[in-house]
C-alpha cells in the first residue's frame, strides 16, 4: 500500500507545478477541451490559465498539497478561495489572460462570464480546483484534501461552494455533504455543462 506525505501548504515556488497539475490532471475533461480544443496547445494554456487563478488563491485563500511518495513532485493539490471577505481581481486579469489564452480568449472569456452570474452571494469558502496526478488516483488523496479544509470550515461555521464537472464528480462531493443547488446546470456556449454545489455547515 503507497504511502503518502501529510498534506501540507504549497510554497509560492510551487505554484506553477501545481498548474501543470491541475492542468495534467484535467486534461481530458469536455470543459478544457472546450476552453482550448488543439490537443497539443491545451496543456500550456489550461496550466497557465490555472497558475493564474492559483497564484491568486495563494494570497486570498489556500492552496494545499499531498506530494508524491518519492518526494519529486506533487500528488495532489486543492485550491480554495476565501468569499467571506473582500478581495481584489487577480493582478492584471484581463491582460495576462489575454495572453495565455491566444486565440481561444473569448472562450475564457465566456467562462468567466458565465461562472460570475452563478456564483452565490452568502459568505462562503470555494473549491476551485481539486486535482490528483492520474497516476495516483484511487488512493483517497482528493477526499483526503477535501475533508482537511472541511472540518475546518464546519468548526468556524462556514459553508463550501464548488462547481464540478461531470457525474462522478458530484458523487464523490455528495459523499461529502455537498447538495445540489438551484439551478444545478450552468452551461458553456456549447452546452457543455458545469453543476453548481453547497456544503452548509
Amino acid at each position: 500500500m503507497t504511502t503518502y506525505p501529510q498534506i501540507r501548504p504549497a510554497r509560492d515556488e510551487e505554484i506553477p507545478a501545481a498548474g501543470h497539475l491541475i492542468s495534467f490532471s484535467f486534461f481530458n475533461l469536455e470543459q478544457n477541451a472546450h476552453l482550448v480544443p488543439p490537443l497539443d496547445e491545451r496543456l500550456k494554456v489550461m496550466a497557465d490559465f490555472f497558475t493564474l487563478l492559483t497564484e491568486h488563491a495563494q494570497k486570498y485563500g489556500k492552496v494545499d498539497v499531498i506530494d508524491l511518495p518519492d518526494g519529486g513532485g506533487l500528488a495532489a493539490t486543492a485550491v480554495w478561495f476565501d468569499y467571506t471577505k473582500e478581495s481584489p481581481d487577480p493582478e492584471n486579469y484581463d491582460e495576462r489572460l489575454r495572453e495565455l489564452a491566444g486565440p481561444h480568449i473569448d472562450r475564457f472569456v465566456a467562462l468567466d462570464q458565465l461562472f460570475e452570474k452563478h456564483h452565490p452571494h452568502d459568505a462562503h469558502w470555494h473549491l476551485a480546483f481539486l486535482a490528483v496526478h492520474p497516476d495516483h488516483q484511487e488512493h483517497g488523496l482528493g477526499s483526503k484534501l477535501m475533508t482537511h479544509t472541511q472540518d475546518e470550515l464546519a468548526k468556524a461555521g462556514v459553508p463550501a461552494y464548488l462547481e464540478a464537472t461531470n457525474a462522478d464528480n458530484v458523487r464523490l462531493y455528495h459523499r461529502h455533504g455537498y447538495a445540489d443547488m438551484d439551478p444545478f446546470e450552468m452551461l458553456l456556449p456549447d452546452g457543455t455543462p458545469f453543476y453548481r454545489m453547497w456544503r452548509a455547515v
